[in-house]
């Protein structure tokens, strides 16, 4: 099964998306705390990417590069999350980059049961499902493509081969 889904059409740059990396983007969200909490405050990926990196760079600064035991904890409780958790990642940082032209006005994802589309404007409603229960979607995969409300959890639309921007 292909893992590499294009974003093409009426674009600037067509981008190519590789699911299988996304499990070290900062970017990814845990699916079932996103999904449990009552209210989802919308996210800044910039700003919360300067907020990350400003604590990385102020820990070393007061700590230095050694990691004390609790950096270690930490880390080990990552790595714990990675391999069983459920992740997904937002599909608008990526429409962002190939840039859709102006008289772009739908999103279709291209897949195996056929063509399924959206406005463009509701791009920023949606998520990419890359992994369940720390695997990567390989039968339905490579990407479950899931709205931020939750409201399509339990029948995802999946086998996405392509995403075209319309």
């Amino acid at each position: 099964m292909e893992q590499i889904i294009p974003i093409k059409g009426k674009v600037s740059f067509p981008v190519t998306l590789d699911p299988g990396v996304w499990i070290f983007d900062d970017r990814r969200i845990d699916l079932d705390e996103f999904f449990s909490s009552s209210s989802q405050p919308e996210r800044d990926e910039e700003e919360e990417y300067i907020k990350s990196t400003s604590r990385f760079w102020e820990k070393e600064i007061r700590e230095g590069a050694v990691f004390p035991p609790t950096i270690k904890s930490e880390k080990k409780y990552e790595k714990e999350k990675v391999l069983t958790g459920t992740f997904g990642i937002p599909l608008s940082p990526f429409l962002k980059n190939a840039e859709p032209l102006d008289e772009a006005s739908e999103i279709l994802f291209e897949t195996k049961n056929g063509p399924v589309s959206f406005p463009l404007t509701e791009a920023e409603l949606l998520i990419l499902q890359f992994s369940l229960k720390g695997k990567p979607l390989h039968e339905e995969g490579p990407v479950h493509v899931l709205f931020k409300d939750g409201s399509n959890r339990e029948n995802p639309i999946t086998h996405v081969t392509a995403v075209q921007i319309r």
